[in-house]
């Protein structure tokens, strides 16, 4: 054995999944870590694997794009067999929550269990099941060609998606021009989009459902024992819909087009929801709307939500990023009851309380740039008034981006300034920041 440190096992897709944040988080903490990682795509290759390597105390490369449950096993059995000693796994990729639930549950971690995880990303059972509990408004259905031209026919608004789905992939509001023969081009694309089709379970398959109309929300959350600890909220400051997805321009919290009877609405309403699927443990990201009378969902993903959530999340609580917090959980699960309460203890300091209320004095602005199909020529931060604390730029002269039915991520900047300074530099930051990256495309 080569140290006596304890380690844990993080589960990256491609190479990637917030690996580098992971990493920083282990390094805290003086732990030492283990990476298995499904296959990265060629242009990542070899630099992505070296750079792993290197980072990684022990890393495991499966060989395919996908991991598998067999890849899963054989990682944990050569830890145990090197003489490792890993505390808990973690994968920030949701396609693999499942296999992240079943390493725990083979290492004595308390966490959701592998059909939890599955059930949840099941989009429709979730829908159908709230619904019937009073929890939701909206009736969803599978979606087949005879459905959609009924619906059409109809003077109503209805929502399109897969019943399992990731990052807004071909997910739209239903139009008079939408036809059959376009979703299954999606479908037939979705095979060919080698990092997310491991998302789609067995194939792309729609559901429709009734729109929400209203602002759309997420909810931080961490359960510990069955108790609600909503870390932070998110509005969705700005949203675009386009023909084939919906793109999550920026977000800000606290909320600002709620008030504190609304957000006490929406507490209320989050904890029926969560107890309604049985939920006690972990960390979430729940997406819903509030109409203007009531709070219905969109998703619950079980995990931490994805873009600058967690970067979002270490400002307003100054230190403790979700990342951070989601592995403060896992790790509290080893120990006794008294552990569990302290971390309980601690988050009380700046979660939300049921009354709507929240100590939180920090507020954030982020804005998240998506490229378009074409070849980059160039990506530049230009100066600004107001200096973004967190700056992150995926993209780079030369890549090219394919036409996909999703978010392509080409960057992305965070802003946090004093609570009571909100709107104001929301106005400001909402218009700068749109201006904030030189982009160009050749041609």
């Amino acid at each position: 054995m080569n140290s006596t440190r304890p380690g844990v096992l993080i589960l990256s897709h491609c190479g990637f999944s917030f690996l580098e944040d992971l990493i920083e988080e282990l390094g805290r903490r003086q732990l030492r870590c283990f990476v298995l990682s499904s296959l990265p795509l060629p242009e990542h290759m070899p630099a992505r694997l070296e750079q792993i390597q290197a980072w990684a105390d022990r890393s495991y490369t499966s060989c395919s794009h996908q991991l598998k449950l067999e890849d899963v096993q054989h990682a944990v059995q050569s830890l145990h067999q090197s003489g490792e000693q890993v505390m808990c796994c973690i994968s920030v990729w949701e396609g693999y929550r499942h296999l992240m639930a079943w390493a725990n549950a083979s290492l004595g971690v308390y966490d959701i269990d592998s059909r939890q995880a599955q059930e949840l990303r099941n989009k429709l059972m979730v829908r159908n099941r709230l619904a019937q509990a009073g929890l939701s408004q909206v009736n969803a259905y599978v979606l087949t060609a005879d459905l959609l031209q009924k619906l059409k026919a109809r003077k109503q608004r209805y929502f399109i998606k897969p019943i399992h789905g990731i990052a807004s992939y071909a997910a739209f509001c239903m139009r008079e021009d939408t036809t059959w023969d376009a979703l299954e081009k999606l479908r037939q694309a979705s095979v060919q989009d080698t990092i997310y089709v491991s998302a789609f379970n067995d194939g792309l398959e729609f559901m429709v459902e009734d729109y929400i109309p209203g602002h759309e929300f997420s909810f931080e959350i961490l359960l510990i024992d069955g108790r609600v600890n909503v870390v932070a909220i998110h509005e969705k400051y700005e949203v675009t819909q386009t023909a084939d997805t919906v793109l999550e321009d920026s977000c800000t919290t606290p909320p600002v087009s709620l008030d504190k009877v609304q957000i006490a609405a929406g507490l209320n309403w989050l904890k029926k929801v969560l107890d309604c699927l049985g939920l006690k443990w972990g960390c979430f990201h729940v997406e819903a709307r509030f109409t203007g009378q009531h709070w219905d969902l969109i998703e619950i993903n079980p995990r931490v939500g994805g873009s600058l959530i967690s970067h979002s999340v270490e400002a307003v609580t100054h230190g403790h990023s979700m990342l951070s917090l989601w592995l403060d959980l896992l790790l509290a699960s080893l120990d006794d009851p008294r552990e569990r309460k302290k971390l309980a203890h601690n988050l009380a300091q700046y979660v939300w309380r049921m009354d709507g209320t929240s100590t939180q004095s920090t507020a954030t602005y982020f804005r998240v740039y998506f490229a378009r199909p074409g070849t980059l020529c160039s990506v530049t931060l230009n100066e600004l008034p107001q200096i973004p604390v967190v700056k992150h730029i995926f993209l780079k002269k030369g890549d090219v981006i394919p036409a996909h039915s999703r978010e392509v991520f080409l960057g992305q900047l965070l802003w946090a300034f004093d609570r009571s300074r909100q709107t104001l530099e929301l106005e400001l930051l909402s218009s700068i920041s749109t201006r904030a990256l030189d982009i160009q495309y050749q041609g």
